[in-house]
């Protein structure tokens, strides 16, 4: 009789797997039917100064934004808007900072909102301000992609520090057409790490782990249980 049940959940679990599986692949490539190519810039920024500063504060609790840097995006790419004083930076991140396989890629509804730790101002930070001055240049996918490798396997861009970490707790946010907001997480930045070592995409566990290749990084993701103003996520 357990064999039966465990046979019985066992099939069930795949069956789920497999319709995920299929509605992923659905969906992502009706997203690349429709974001083929970037949008006119326009369409990507937040016209209102103090508004991107907002949503970007939103990325963390009060206590940790309030004093952190926040950078905004212009015509040109990121820029100081204010000063910080305890080694955060919060900024709204666009579209084009995901995987270049993504989706949502070129998607202009992206809106997500981050605060990163010191350490991970200086270690990661620096790759979603040189990917966004790329892509206000012109240059194509393949291109941020080569030159990104290039900064990597030259020593420009740094390997992530021990202890980089961002928030993303933001309400406000919009982390793709399939998820809105998502929910409130923590994100934790490696150079190259299994995520076997973390128990990441294991059965039951609480960690989701994503390895992108050719930035030789892993991203361990963890969520949480209530958004920065302390409201529990239902």
């Amino acid at each position: 009789m357990q064999r039966t049940k465990v046979g019985s959940i066992a099939a069930s679990s795949i069956a789920l797997a497999v319709m995920f599986t299929t509605l992923w692949h659905a969906t992502a490539q009706e997203a690349k039917a429709m974001y083929p190519s970037m949008a006119p810039l326009e369409q990507y920024l937040i016209e209102e100064r103090n508004s991107e500063i907002a949503l970007a504060r939103s990325a963390a609790p009060e206590s940790i934004s309030r004093d952190a840097e926040v950078l905004v995006l212009g015509r040109h790419g990121y820029e100081t808007a204010t000063q910080g004083k305890n080694g955060f930076v919060c900024i709204v991140r666009r579209s084009w900072t995901a995987p270049i396989d993504d989706p949502d890629f070129w998607n202009p509804k992206l809106r997500a909102p981050i605060c990163f730790n010191a350490a991970a101002a200086r270690s990661y930070l620096p790759r979603i301000i040189k990917k966004t001055d790329l892509i206000l240049a012109g240059r194509t996918k393949a291109q941020v992609m080569e030159a990104i490798v290039a900064a990597i396997d030259k020593k420009e861009l740094p390997a992530m520090e021990p202890g980089a970490l961002c928030y993303m707790l933001s309400k406000q946010g919009y982390l793709s057409d399939r998820d809105g907001h998502w929910h409130p997480h923590l994100m934790f930045f490696y150079s190259g790490t299994d995520p076997a070592a973390w128990g990441a995409n294991l059965p039951d566990s609480p960690i989701l782990a994503f390895n992108d290749t050719w930035e030789h990084m892993t991203t361990f993701l963890v969520p949480v249980q209530q958004w920065p103003d302390g409201t529990a996520d239902r």
